[in-house]
């Protein structure tokens, strides 16, 4: 439960995701209280000091006044004052940038209603065919509704091409493209890049995809029932992709998520799912990232329709729903999507970059022209459309460090020197298109939640616009997994170092929300490993019946998953890892002969009662309603009071909870002093070592631990803590508890029970 941010405002913070080195070691024993997050420290205890640790936890500093200078940001960091030209010229950037919209549009929320001008749309009774095409020498409408002869399109002075046809001349379900003349004087045939939807022939591999014009009747749309839930206090999101959900060798619809999996992430506690491959690429192993047609819903899994039953479904659970966006580049497939239409045209009548600029090395990929007025329309309306449309809740942006800088980051190892932030590196357009896009998402749903997947640790990613911010609610901890990866690899577990592992935990910026998580799909994709996998490899396979004794790496392996989850919690789950799912994902392709065998989930491995992947999962739910219960996950109180190198131990303060890590392999601590905030009675309220989570069930529940006051510095004969009082307990090795505070009422009532007990027993 020490997520990875960190409150050192009058320092550069770390970058949450780079390579860099661990922190200095801190005393072998440090009893001193680290905050886990912002928020002001309660009246008991003393507080000497104060840095932070934890995740999605709210900071509860105060916003600085909004400056037309966008130089709010600086008052929150001082560092940023060497960088206040840069700083400056950005927001003039976003200013003009902006200026610029609304000069030619009433708002930037009309601006982002290009879908209702572009594509196939409904004007005075007739249908409309519309295309941002400049690079065309010609353009004509095809597709089955004309036999695939073209129908020529006029060029407006922009280089907007359309034709105007009698009401229902495209029917629904009609394939239709763009045939447009090249400059060169050659014809491509290209899908609308405002199509709604695009299929390909069923059976037939690297077949090219057709544009649908999707339009059914009123008896076939989807009729939404259910309100938007609003966004969750504490954000638990459960990361899934709809066509690798099923236990079967295919690929699942959203009719088979919406029927299947959603109830189990319900049933977890779940309250955000972040759907990925939502928008359509045509090959499947990119893993959706690899995005062809923006607008349109992925047609492997089924229909737009049945999409919005499955976020209507998720609705009428409570669960928001945040799409996975891909803005940081476009397919480079031109046949099949938006690539297409760069015909070779300069730059300022282009959605791309043209050169190098408009090429992504290691992701064979285009890039976008942000400067570009058109592109601007295009990437801001495509957000309206997945809100408005489909009613997502929100977004985590894909690729924002590439997005971030010229360099995208490759093969640059982010050092938290301020000056790899704002430099002639930086792609100014492209943060003022961010900044532009949390602006109008916010504007259209103020409860919408937007998360950034940045590794470079950019300084005010996550401050509001307002104050010269990027905008964004979250940015992804992306460097720990990588922690995580690393420890587990090199260094034996009694080697483990706390302080490094706190340091590591805290590495976030002040004020700015991080998700902390210790695995994602990233993790469990093939030539890489979950964190179950490379805990228990090849013994996942053989040693996860409960109805034998486990061996030793697997006994090792449950509990330190555990562990390793509640301690990073802030929360982020990849579908399937929260029971610990074995093996890789492995889409299908002409290596592995196009097999789905390690493109599915096999939830039969935790459902089948006698083996051990239901302790995993047991666990997981169980965090999860204890953050219901307590809140434990945003409060704002958090704090690390112990930390200590030689025992191996961890105790952390998160919310009205006081946590117990003990990660030493051997040695159990009896009456392992503990430093706790308030004085009174404390009893367990999770417990990792119990025997519903499969562990020995050293721990006992039924007692409670009274405190005591703490030593005073200048008493050498117990260990000092500053909290004042401490508490007495049993600390079994590779174990996580944590511990609540018993209120007056429940004494009473533990005290009556028991003299009814005794009572009885003496008659």
């Amino acid at each position: 439960m020490l997520p990875n941010l960190t409150r050192r405002a009058l320092e550069p913070a770390g970058p949450s995701g780079s390579a860099q080195a661990p922190p200095a070691p801190l005393a072998a024993a440090r009893p001193v209280p680290t905050p886990l997050s912002g928020g002001a420290p309660r009246p008991t205890g003393r507080l000497p000091r104060s840095v932070v640790l934890s995740a999605a936890a709210v900071d509860q500093a105060a916003s600085p006044a909004a400056a037309e200078d966008g130089l709010g940001i600086v008052a929150l960091d001082p560092n940023l004052q060497a960088h206040e030209e840069h700083l400056r010229y950005r927001w003039q950037q976003y200013r003009g940038t902006k200026d610029a919209i609304l000069a030619n549009e009433r708002s930037l929320a009309d601006f982002a209603k290009g879908y209702e001008r572009y594509g196939v749309v409904k004007e005075n009774g007739r249908t409309v065919y519309r295309e941002w095409a400049p690079g065309a020498a010609e353009a004509q409408l095809i597709g089955d509704f004309n036999g695939w002869e073209g129908q020529p399109m006029e060029r407006d002075d922009f280089g907007t091409w359309s034709i105007s046809l009698p009401d229902g001349a495209i029917p629904h379900g009609s394939k239709i493209k763009i045939k447009m003349r090249h400059p060169g004087g050659w014809w491509v045939d290209r899908i609308p890049a405002w199509a709604r939807w695009a299929t390909v022939p069923a059976g037939k591999m690297g077949a090219k995809y057709d544009g649908i014009h999707w339009d059914p009747p009123a008896s076939e749309r989807h009729v939404w029932k259910h309100k938007r839930p609003g966004r969750p206090d504490s954000l638990r999101i459960y990361e899934a992709h709809v066509g690798m959900s099923s236990e079967e060798e295919k690929v699942a619809s959203y009719t088979h998520f919406k029927d299947n999996v959603l109830p189990r992430i319900k049933k977890l506690g779940y309250n955000a799912i972040q759907l990925m491959a939502i928008q359509e690429h045509a090959y499947y192993g990119s893993f959706g990232y690899h995005v062809t047609n923006p607008f349109a819903v992925s047609s492997r899994s089924g229909t737009p329709e049945e999409l919005k039953a499955l976020i209507d479904e998720a609705h009428r659970l409570g669960i928001v729903v945040l799409l996975d966006v891909v803005h940081s580049h476009i397919s480079s497939n031109a046949d099949d999507g938006l690539a297409g239409f760069d015909l070779g045209q300069p730059e300022e009548a282009n959605y791309f970059k043209q050169g190098e600029a408009g090429y992504h090395s290691q992701w064979d990929s285009r890039l976008l022209n942000y400067r570009n007025y058109e592109t601007l329309r295009y990437l801001l309306s495509n957000l309206r459309w997945w809100i408005e449309e489909y009613r997502f809740d929100g977004f985590r942006f894909d690729g924002v460090t590439s997005m971030l800088y010229h360099h995208h980051g490759i093969n640059i190892g982010f050092s938290g020197n301020y000056n790899e932030y704002f430099s002639p590196a930086t792609n100014v357009d492209a943060v003022v298109y961010l900044m532009l896009a949390n602006e109008l998402v916010h504007e259209l749903l103020p409860d919408a939640i937007t998360i950034a997947e940045d590794v470079s640790g950019m300084p005010a990613l996550c401050r509001p616009v307002p104050e010269g911010g990027v905008g964004f609610d979250y940015r992804l901890g992306m460097g720990l997994p990588d922690f995580w990866i690393e420890l587990l690899k090199h260094v034996k577990d009694e080697d483990w170092s706390m302080s490094t592992l706190v340091g590591r935990l805290c590495n976030r910026r002040y004020t700015e929300k991080t998700i902390g998580y210790a695995e994602s799909h990233d993790q469990a994709l093939v030539g890489d490993q979950t964190v179950a996998f490379r805990l228990m490899g090849a013994e996942m396979y053989t040693g996860m019946s409960a109805l034998q004794d486990p061996s030793p790496v697997i006994e090792r392996g449950i509990a330190l998953h555990k562990m390793i989850r509640a301690v990073t919690m802030a929360y982020l789950n990849f579908m399937g890892n929260e029971f610990g799912h074995p093996e890789w994902l492995d889409f299908p392709r002409e290596g592995n002969g196009w097999s789905y065998q390690y493109c599915r989930r096999q939830w039969s491995l935790v459902d089948t009662d006698h083996l051990r992947y239901k302790f995993l999962n047991a666990w997981d739910a169980a965090c999860l309603a204890m953050d219901d219960a307590t809140g434990f996950i945003a409060s704002p109180w958090q704090w690390a009071t112990l930390i200590d190198d030689e025992k191996q131990v961890i105790v952390a303060e998160r919310g009205p909870l006081v946590w117990v890590f003990n990660f030493s392999p051997f040695n159990t601590y009896e009456g392992l002093q503990v430093p706790v905030p308030e004085p009174g009675r404390y009893r367990v309220a999770l417990d990792s070592d119990a025997w519903d989570f499969g562990g020995p069930g050293r721990v006992g529940h039924d007692v409670d631990h009274f405190t005591s006051p703490a030593a005073t510095k200048e008493d050498p004969s117990a260990q000092y803590h500053s909290r004042g009082q401490f508490m007495f307990v049993l600390s079994p090795p590779r174990t996580v508890v944590a511990y609540r505070k018993v209120n007056e009422e429940e004494v009473v009532a533990k005290e009556e029970t028991l003299s009814a007990y005794f009572l009885s027993q003496s008659k």
